[in-house]
């Protein structure tokens, strides 16, 4: 996105990121930027007590609505104290700081992103997260959301725009297509969609989040392959990246880094510098110079069988696999 990078490993958006000195400890075991953890639309359209006092009235009969949202002792970050985090994150530490915006809508976006460009944010990641209930909309239209979005932040601020996005559309390379027509300046493959649960003794619904393992990177590094060379913004992998190989995996594939959360929240910050003292290792056990060198070399316009992204490799997989004999 325009930003010169020490390295591809970037912490992504989570709680690790709200203390600055997690931020310098980032800085010092080998991080290249910090996301910071999202602020959410919600707190944007309205104070976080008058959005509480709204959302409680009519749902005290009906516990599975009102446990949908968090109580406003669980934001951990308003609005104002959110730009004074910008600014103070960028006077600890000499690495990018990318701010995080989680919504679902156009709504306050536009302004709020101004001021954090205002407070020093080198680059902001729109988190958009929309699971639309509404049957009767169609994808198209929520497809358009997406880039209303973009456009909107995009008319409004100069500094680089990336688009963190889920994987549940009806054809992902077209909505990937729109998003860089639209001026997206990097897109961050994917966003991970957590379910709620069911308590069964409360009979309420509540949240329910289980870290990322390994096998959860097959599907942004299939992505990432298959759009490799053939969009202009910049890709991020995110989701599964646990190991030196993961991230050199996601390099081959064509991604221009490796956003890491969910290790970082598992073995702590310093597995960092780990992760990268492996891809050294690794890279030069087996003669790679730089990143640049592998970047986009598995990618599918790059590789020898095409159809190892397609349906071809799926028939062969399927095909190929020998359930083991009971025991």
């Amino acid at each position: 996105m325009g930003l010169t990078l020490r390295s591809p490993l970037v912490p992504a958006a989570s709680p690790l990121s709200n203390e600055i000195d997690n931020i310098k400890r980032m800085e010092d075991a080998g991080a290249s930027a910090v996301v910071l953890e999202s602020l959410f639309e919600e707190q944007l359209t309205l104070e976080k007590f008058e959005l509480h006092h709204h959302l409680s009235q009519g749902t005290e009969s009906f516990a599975v609505a009102r446990s949908f949202y968090p109580e406003p002792e669980e934001f951990r970050i308003g609005p104002e104290e959110y730009l004074k985090h910008i600014q103070k994150a960028k006077q600890a530490v000499k690495i990018p700081i990318i701010a995080s915006l989680n919504g679902k809508s156009v709504g306050g976006w536009t302004d709020y992103a101004k001021q954090m460009q205002q407070a020093g944010a080198d680059a902001i990641e729109l988190n958009i997260y929309y699971v639309e209930t509404d049957m009767a909309l169609p994808g198209s239209a929520v497809d358009q959301t997406y880039v209303d979005i973009l456009r909107a932040v995009k008319s409004a601020v100069s500094i680089p725009v990336a688009v963190k996005l889920g994987s549940f559309f009806s054809n992902i390379g077209n909505m990937v297509k729109r998003l860089d027509e639209t001026g997206a300046d990097g897109l961050v493959l994917f966003n991970r969609f957590y379910q709620p649960d069911f308590d069964l003794e409360s009979l309420e619904v509540t949240p329910h989040i289980i870290l990322s393992t390994p096998f959860a990177m097959r599907l942004p590094l299939t992505w990432i392959a298959i759009l490799h060379g053939r969009i202009s913004a910049d890709l991020a992998a995110t989701s599964g990246i646990h190991y030196p190989e993961d991230v050199i995996k996601m390099m081959m594939a064509g991604a221009k880094v490796a956003e890491l959360c969910s290790v970082l929240l598992r073995h702590g910050i310093d597995r960092i510098r780990d992760i990268e003292k492996g891809m050294v290792e690794w890279m030069e056990k087996h003669e790679y110079e730089s990143i640049q060198q592998m970047q986009g070399s598995m990618s599918q316009v790059n590789s020898e069988s095409p159809a190892a992204y397609e349906r071809a490799q799926y028939m062969r997989a399927i095909t190929s696999y020998k359930p083991q004999a009971a025991g």
